[in-house]
């Protein structure tokens, strides 16, 4: 691990974030690049060149200042921070700027969202969530620390999901943990039968692994809607970490069918880090 992004707003939430990152920057010895996004209105968009300019100048310089002075942090002082302004009006563009800096990791602050200004709105989080094709690490709180001892991987166990999985056990055998994997049956349609699933591992692990050797670390569980399932596994482990594959749904389709990484991004107290479908 080389290089992590965070995006900062210079909120409480941002600063979890930024500390986690710290953490990380300092066990991997990688640099942090600190992401403010200067949203630009409508208004300025719209307006004409020269007024425009003389804004996005004049808003450029008071955030260059608030982001210096934000990133002079004890916690910093023996990291290597590399601060970035992108005069963007979305958060969905995060992903360009990990891109073209070949980053590792994003790491970012939320507060989660529910209700109608999520179905609406939704979250800066589930912006970049949704758009990242590297690894997001949503964080809600202060972390003690990132040793994340116990990590619960859900996962469907469709062959889409492998490198999902690969990837992710990548990172984790990085910090030596452990891996539950977990499998939520749902009600209606959407049951299967014990012997549908255990088909559908032993295929995974033949093709992910050529053996079997994991299967002992997947758990089935019963619950209304895979978010709540995760959840209440990784409370019953004591997890650290809870990590998934996720589709990263846009437009039309992810209000209809909707991304459970997202939601459990969103709504998990615990850490969540997500793993792009390809």
């Amino acid at each position: 691990m080389k290089k992590i992004i965070v995006p900062v707003d210079f909120s409480e939430h941002s600063e979890y974030a930024l500390k986690t990152a710290a953490k990380f920057a300092t066990k991997f010895n990688a640099e942090i690049l600190a992401l403010h996004m200067l949203e630009m209105t409508d208004v300025m968009l719209t307006a004409s060149d020269g007024f425009q300019n003389e804004q996005a100048i004049f808003f450029y310089k008071l955030a260059e200042q608030k982001f210096e002075k934000f990133l002079q942090k004890e916690y910093l002082k023996n990291v290597k921070v590399t601060p970035i302004i992108k005069h963007f009006k979305v958060f969905s563009e995060v992903n360009d700027v990990a891109e073209k800096h070949d980053a590792d990791l994003i790491i970012m602050g939320s507060q989660g969202a529910s209700g109608v200004k999520e179905f609406f709105i939704g979250s800066n989080t589930e912006r970049v969530v949704r758009n990242a094709e590297i690894p997001v690490l949503v964080v809600k709180n202060q972390l003690k620390d990132i040793n994340f001892e116990t990590v619960v991987f859900a996962c469907d166990f469709k062959e889409e999901s492998i490198q999902s999985y690969k990837n992710a056990v990548k990172m984790f055998d990085k910090i030596n943990s452990k891996m539950y994997m977990v499998y939520v049956n749902l009600p209606s349609e959407r049951f299967k039968s014990s012997v549908e699933i255990e088909k559908n591992v032993v295929n995974f692990f033949t093709k992910a692994e050529s053996n079997l050797d994991k299967m002992d670390t997947v758990h089935y569980v019963s619950d209304y809607t895979v978010e709540t399932g995760v959840v209440n596994f990784a409370l019953k482990v004591g997890a650290d970490i809870i990590a998934m594959p996720t589709h990263g749904k846009k437009g039309l389709a992810h209000f209809f069918e909707g991304s459970i990484g997202e939601d459990v991004a969103n709504h998990a107290n615990l850490p969540v880090m997500t793993f792009k479908i390809n």
